[in-house]
């Protein structure tokens, strides 16, 4: 008999929130010190509120992240530090994906990871899950589907622990740029879904954000903030490359029915003016969010929307403290808050 497993929501309580110290300056060019910074601010955030698991290179980059934390008055006894060499640590996409089975056991699902289908450095961010399993003492499952290590990142999806995702068309069925795996159809994708998250409803979206170098996540553009509703990014300038594609994306949440019969919520999130560096679109979103046990860091700009954006997210959190993260460094890495960090379900009492 098959068992029963269950993606839970972002918004059920963490053991703990994953992150891996930068080390690859590549990632930030020419702002690297003022990303590991702008990471430390972050940490900081997120000590206030859980317990943090850190992945480091090795001992000196321990010591060396110990020094810029403590500098900055990081509660360091809310870390715990993991110790494996990575190659970028974006630990959404190639992190554990943690599910509960029918007995409520927490299990580590392994899905493959291929840096996006887009660069060549990503084998030793393979090794992450099963790492983080070890240091949980949880059991890993690797994540087969036709006989193939399925390719998966987790900012690919989004769900609402009740049996429904949100992801795009643009990420996981492009035939042509990016491919994930080769081959699949919704009617693969929603098979899997169903076996290793307990999914019954998949709702397609079509496109992500202009800038996005995952092409096409939908934590940059829509996610669940209770089971039945989402929040999602919308244009208000209809001259903006993203007006069209998030007035598609809005009108399918519009016309979408949930498999527990209620009408599907909306909550309009506005976009950041465009923010450029070195003659790039970067993918700023208010969207990329992180909710912690007590709180939801929000990614912000220095924009005259970053106050609405927060106010939103606060109406849509009324029991958690939201906090705005300058992102702007971060966002040169082409991700910001959710993009960097992977929360780990609670063990049930």
């Amino acid at each position: 008999m098959q068992t029963r497993r269950r993606l839970p929501a972002e918004w059920e309580p963490h053991e703990a929130i994953l992150l891996g110290f930068p080390h690859n300056s590549r990632d930030w060019p020419g702002k690297f010190e003022a990303a590991q910074w702008a990471f430390v601010d972050f940490i900081k955030k997120i000590t206030t509120f859980e317990k943090l698991y850190l992945f480091v290179k090795n001992t000196v980059h321990k010591n060396n992240a110990l020094a810029m934390l403590t500098k900055n008055h990081v509660d360091v006894s809310q870390i715990q530090f993991i110790e494996q060499d990575t190659n970028r640590g974006w630990m959404r996409d190639c992190g554990p994906v943690i599910v509960y089975d029918q007995d409520d056991k927490r299990e580590v699902l392994q899905f493959n990871f291929n840096a996006w289908a887009k660069y060549t450095n990503f084998r030793k961010d393979r090794n992450v899950p099963e790492k983080t399993a070890a240091f949980m003492q949880l059991p890993l499952t690797k994540t087969l589907f036709k006989n193939k290590h399925v390719v998966l990142e987790g900012g690919a999806i989004d769900g609402n622990g009740n049996g429904v995702l949100l992801t795009t068309e643009e990420c996981l069925l492009d035939p042509d740029t990016q491919i994930r795996n080769k081959g699949f159809e919704k009617s693969d994708y929603e098979a899997l879904f169903l076996e290793y998250f307990g999914v019954e409803q998949v709702i397609w979206l079509k496109k992500g954000i202009v800038g996005d170098d995952t092409h096409g996540h939908v934590d940059d553009i829509s996610r669940f903030v209770n089971e039945n509703t989402v929040i999602t990014c919308v244009e208000s300038n209809p001259k903006d490359e993203n007006y069209t594609l998030l007035q598609e994306n809005l009108s399918i949440l519009r016309q979408t029915r949930l498999n527990n019969g209620k009408v599907l919520q909306i909550v309009e999130l506005p976009m950041p003016h465009p923010v450029y560096f070195d003659g790039m679109r970067l993918p700023a979103s208010y969207a990329n969010f992180l909710i912690l046990n007590q709180a939801v860091l929000v990614p912000t700009f220095n924009d005259a929307n970053d106050a609405k954006a927060i106010q939103i997210i606060q109406d849509c959190f009324p029991k958690r403290t939201v906090i705005g993260i300058h992102a702007l460094d971060l966002v040169w890495g082409l991700g910001t808050l959710h993009c960097l960090s992977h929360e780990l379900p609670a063990k049930k009492s």
